[in-house]
């Protein structure tokens, strides 16, 4: 068996970037949340991303990658870092060598900078408690979350498997999903990609409609603008349009890496909802993504609760008559680095989340802002 180790990835570095991101892009379990553009832009907002490659000593073959973002956690009265990994480590989770290898050096790492947890929430499958045996073998703590937003990460979401043709895939959808985007064709709804900033301060501006009709909040426009400049401008991002008359009655940001596209933010007006714009929205995105070559388009986060009485089953009746499958994935894990310090941070910090749940579950309708958790 090859020795592993684990380096850290410099910015000025270019021949470990390029490798970084080729395996984040293309190794298993690749996401967008683990790129240099997405820490790049969690930069903006105060965060500190690290990136760290596991490779093999003689040959330098790459087995694992994570990008963690560092910060403050904002506890009065103490000095905390917390780091998170999101989506990440982009690993095989069978190879328990490289697992163990990042665990015990990116541990240590973030140790040093005084770090007193690594939060990991891997893109992975309940199904698979072989997984989370594994981690907790390596000294991860699985926790507990409610069915709802409770986590950084959407717990629950849909996915839609593009392997078949687009016919095939239209023909799976519900009848009243394939009625509603027939029906915005046959009203004149139209969809475009938007090209320009002044396109994105469009979307902003539902965006902040949206927001005030639903009750969540939204990060600032320069958020926007500068996701625009690392994640659009790069190819990684795509804004559509849904125009109707003249007037831009939704939008939505879609993400791509690879295999996978994702849809992470919405918008729609009050205006002229009768002609469903939201619906032709996701089914041309969905032929977007199909078209890049991606095998699956993710709708991101619904709630666990299933019951139609439940405030937010609007959105999983919504992207369940995609056709799209319902997934959960194993949740959150934690690596205790300071166990003390761990312990104030354990206490303080169900407070904070039950807050954050609560703010976003206001805005989770089919034309609202569904990056949940976008890390």
């Amino acid at each position: 068996m090859p020795n592993l180790r684990t380096v850290e990835v410099r910015p000025d570095n270019s021949a470990d970037v390029s490798r970084f991101s080729d395996f984040v892009r293309d190794g298993p379990k690749g996401h967008i949340l683990q790129t240099l553009a997405w820490g790049d832009l969690k930069a903006r907002t105060g965060w500190v991303p690290l990136r760290f490659l596991v490779e093999e000593s003689g040959s330098g073959a790459v087995r694992g990658a994570i990008s963690v973002l560092l910060r403050r956690v904002p506890l009065p009265g103490f000095r905390l870092e917390v780091a998170y990994a999101p989506r990440g480590p982009v690993v095989d989770y069978e190879d328990e060598e490289a697992l163990a290898e990042m665990a015990g050096a990116v541990g240590a790492a973030l140790r040093r900078r005084g770090a007193v947890v690594l939060k990991i929430d891997p893109d992975v499958p309940a199904s698979r408690s072989d997984v989370v045996r594994r981690l907790e073998r390596l000294g991860f703590r699985r926790l507990e979350r409610g069915l709802g937003f409770e986590g950084v990460q959407p717990r629950f979401v849909f996915r839609l498997p593009l392997h078949r043709t687009v016919e095939d895939i239209m023909a799976a959808f519900q009848s009243k999903t394939r009625y509603n985007i027939r029906l915005a064709e046959r009203k004149g709804v139209t969809v475009r990609v938007g090209k320009s900033l002044s396109d994105l301060d469009t979307f902003y501006r539902i965006l902040e409609e949206t927001a005030r009709r639903d009750g969540f909040l939204i990060r600032a426009k320069s958020y926007y603008r500068d996701m625009w400049e690392l994640l659009v401008k790069e190819g990684l991002a795509r804004l559509f349009l849904a125009d109707y008359e003249g007037q831009t009655l939704a939008g939505a940001i879609a993400f791509i890496l690879g295999p996978m596209c994702w849809y992470v933010y919405g918008a729609s007006s009050s205006t002229h909802r009768e002609v469903m714009p939201n619906y032709l929205l996701q089914w041309t995105m969905i032929r977007w993504a199909k078209e890049q070559g991606c095998t699956l388009y993710d709708f991101r986060g619904v709630s666990g609760h299933l019951d139609p009485s439940d405030p937010l089953y609007g959105l999983y009746r919504f992207k369940k008559g995609f056709g799209a499958e319902f997934t959960e994935f194993i949740g959150e894990f934690d690596l205790v680095l300071r166990p003390a310090w761990y312990l104030v941070y354990a206490h303080g910090e169900p407070a904070y989340r039950r807050l954050r749940a609560r703010l976003r579950a206001g805005g989770r309708g089919p034309g609202s802002a569904a990056g949940a958790g976008d890390g």
